[in-house]
């Protein structure tokens, strides 16, 4: 019986199985091992570039005429640069530093017994992601340096593409003498087997979704494994009265444009009352060929912003749309973010370093930034390599997860004979 022939919950428990046993295997493997993996799997992706741009052109027709929107369609495409760009991510992991084996902290008890906090790895991590097909050699390096092993679940709709890299991605992983099974692809579109790796309690030790609202609702309801959720993109950038004209204009159109299908990009501009150039902001998105959807005072602005409703506000939109509202000062401003947010980035611009240190201080996101665009939420712009999502939670990891994120810790004690009174 092969893989495509078991059950769901077959398939996950015998891939379970060789992920444990490889991520023993990695667990005593020295990190020189793990760089060189790396190394090599980031030239075999070079190496097999052309083969991946074939493969994703094969996704790219298939999605097209399956109707996949401009902006996903964005996600899902590669061409010699972004497979270039994804290599390059795959051996920046290899070049930073590991954290397993750090000493969190430690102490000497009264008794003499000696404590340590150390970072180990996390075990088998299921990871579960939509379109684009970089998370494949994302998750697989930082999965890898950080000594765990990974069962990788990509979308259907790039299927052919995440193949390609995968192969790529093991090539390297066997070239270094590493198990091969640390980096497994589950084989087969079956939405079945997404619902066998939540169920896999035991099995699985995290389970990370990657993707849509609907994929992360499911897997948040189905999981009986604990989940580090990557949730929308509800992203605002607010203009503060005090904002400077040139910077607002260029950091509202480079956090909605550079690219629409990104989970940093802004989905709601907030615009204070008190500055004088809020038309020079819509208009500026209009002439980039951006939808705006505002406000009865945003509609004042110029005759091409369309009404938005309620529901504009809670819309992460993943395309050349964005909502535009006027608000009464940082209060209302906040009162919207707080309400309409998804915890995810959230942008001040100003120049008033009061307004901003409490705008900072009081949003409840996971990356909160001033005179920045949103899209630089991002792992690799943070210097942590590629990431394997934003986590919008509160627990174990928050904000870009990469190699810290994906360890835990253990208590180490070494005493001298002592016995507990």
């Amino acid at each position: 019986m092969n893989d495509l022939t078991q059950t769901p919950e077959m398939l996950i428990a015998a891939m379970a199985a060789r992920a444990r046993a490889a991520s023993a295997t990695l667990a005593q493997a020295n990190d020189a091992a793990k760089v060189r993996a790396l190394e090599l799997a980031a030239q075999a992706l070079r190496d097999r570039a052309g083969e991946i741009c074939q493969a994703n052109a094969r996704d790219m027709e298939n999605a097209a005429a399956n109707g996949l929107s401009p902006a996903m369609l964005d996600r899902l495409r590669l061409d010699a640069g972004r497979v270039e760009a994804t290599a390059a991510g795959v051996a920046q992991v290899a070049s930073l530093v590991n954290p397993l084996g750090d000493i969190i902290d430690e102490s000497i008890r009264p008794n003499g017994l000696k404590l340590q906090r150390v970072r180990v790895p996390l075990g088998v991590i299921g990871i579960i992601y939509e379109s684009r097909p970089n998370v494949t050699a994302d998750a697989a390096a930082l999965c890898l340096r950080a000594g765990n092993a990974a069962i990788l679940r990509g979308g259907s709709e790039a299927i052919e593409s995440n193949r390609a890299i995968h192969a790529a991605m093991i090539e390297g992983i066997g070239a270094a003498n590493l198990p091969t099974d640390a980096i497994q692809l589950i084989p087969t579109a079956d939405r079945a087997v997404v619902g066998a790796l939540l169920r896999a309690a035991g099995l699985i030790d995290l389970i990370v979704p990657r993707g849509g609202k609907s994929l992360v609702a499911r897997v948040q309801e189905e999981a009986r494994v604990p989940v580090l959720a990557h949730l929308d993109g509800m992203n605002h950038s607010y203009v503060h009265a005090s904002a400077d004209p040139d910077m607002a204009s260029a950091l509202v159109l480079n956090a909605k444009m550079r690219r629409t299908g990104i989970c940093g990009a802004t989905e709601t501009v907030l615009i204070d009352r008190d500055y004088g150039f809020a038309r020079d902001i819509v208009t500026g998105l209009l002439d980039a060929k951006c939808e705006v959807r505002g406000d009865a005072a945003v509609q004042a602005l110029d005759s091409r912003v369309v009404p938005a409703n309620d529901e504009d506000w809670g819309t992460e939109y993943l395309d050349a749309i964005v909502s535009v509202a006027i608000v009464d000062g940082p209060d209302e401003a906040l009162a919207h973010i707080a309400r309409y947010g998804s915890h995810h980035t959230d942008a001040i611009i100003a120049q008033d370093a009061d307004v901003a240190e409490r705008f900072l201080n009081s949003v409840d996101s996971a990356i909160v930034m001033w005179n920045a665009s949103t899209q630089f939420a991002d792992g690799g712009e943070f210097g942590l390599g590629a990431e394997i999502g934003i986590s919008t939670g509160r627990l174990h990891a928050r904000g870009p997860v990469a190699l810290e994120g994906l360890t835990t810790y253990k208590w180490v004690v070494r005493g001298a004979g002592q016995t507990r009174p």
